[in-house]
């Protein structure tokens, strides 16, 4: 059995705003153990994404714990956080916005290594970026382009070379995929798919689209405002969703068949503000099944059946 590579312990990220406290993530645990990966989904404004950067600090975290190869990051002071970040890396969004216009394709790659002193040489810096090019599927005439020449696919490739460019053992991928066309998609996660057999490379995959999560991820955790409400293998949150949530995510996914059909689960009622939450289920206000017990108290996340962990009082009742 695989060690975790990373262990995340009652993270939080809080914001104050005019309004009060925004409770972006609020307790998150999970592990993720090396050479898998774990997919994050939920709807947009989960936490999804605050996670991820939570976990690599690129934002600091309100407290919790982040364990990275049995040491604590959110204990790093800066110098072990700029060592840390040759092994922690992140795959942003928008394949445009997350490239520097003013830079080559080149310089783009090259910069972490220049950055981490990796490789001093120029002649071996610019052989390294080549080999990188050719790892991620990038034509050796496109060395010195700029990223607005490019299509997205292309400036996506760039920022998974980026990420690669100081041999990371852990990468979050934060939506990669979301913002490009779905035949480009495939390529994307065939890509990085490949990558992590080639490399042993560990992911935490984010995404807001379960029929990518499925085939791409090893175990699945779903969000709601900030909390994990579900967490199990992949093959078993789909066989059997515990929480009305999740089951309602896993109804809206299309079914390409035509001739069958799928009972759709609509929620209905308001989603409540991120601020200042009272203690009760996040989800009580949309859930089907909800009852007293459910607005009593916040329900925990807890092992129903093995590896499969739901935060819901009444997990086996759902139907």
């Amino acid at each position: 059995m695989a060690e975790n590579l990373v262990e995340v312990k009652n993270l939080k990220k809080c914001f104050n705003t005019s309004r009060g406290i925004l409770h972006a993530v609020d307790g998150v645990s999970f592990n993720i153990e090396e050479g898998q990966t774990l997919g994050i989904v939920g709807e947009s404004g989960c936490g999804k994404s605050t996670t991820g950067r939570a976990i690599l600090r690129l934002i600091e975290p309100t407290s919790g714990e982040v364990y990275f190869k049995g040491r604590d990051v959110i204990k790093y002071n800066e110098l072990e956080l700029r060592k840390a970040r040759k092994e922690m890396q992140i795959i942003f969004q928008d394949p445009f916005s997350s490239l520097d216009p003013r830079k080559t394709v080149s310089q783009i790659i090259s910069e972490p290594i220049k950055i981490h002193n990796l490789i001093p040489n120029n002649k071996e810096r610019e052989s390294r970026v080549l080999e990188l090019m050719k790892t991620v599927g990038l034509a050796d005439r496109l060395f010195n382009t700029y990223p607005h020449e490019l299509d997205g696919g292309r400036r996506q490739r760039i920022g998974i070379a980026r990420a690669l460019s100081v041999n990371p053992k852990f990468i979050v991928c934060d939506e990669p995929v979301s913002a490009l066309d779905v035949s480009i998609q495939a390529q994307i996660l065939n890509l990085l798919k490949e990558l992590q057999e080639k490399l042993n490379l560990t992911y935490m995959f984010i995404t807001h689209d379960l029929s990518v999560v499925n085939h791409f991820s090893d175990h699945i955790a779903v969000m709601y405002l900030g909390k994990l409400v579900e967490k199990a293998p992949a093959e078993e949150l789909f066989a059997h969703p515990m929480h009305p949530y999740t089951q309602a995510l896993l109804s809206a996914i299309p079914v390409p068949d035509l001739g069958e059909r799928k009972k759709r689960i609509i929620l209905k009622g308001e989603v409540i503000s991120p601020i200042d939450m009272p203690e009760e289920c996040r989800f009580a206000k949309r859930c089907l099944y909800t009852c007293n017990t459910c607005t009593d108290h916040m329900p925990v996340l807890r092992e129903i059946t093995p590896n499969h962990f739901v935060a819901c009082e009444f997990p086996l009742g759902v139907k």
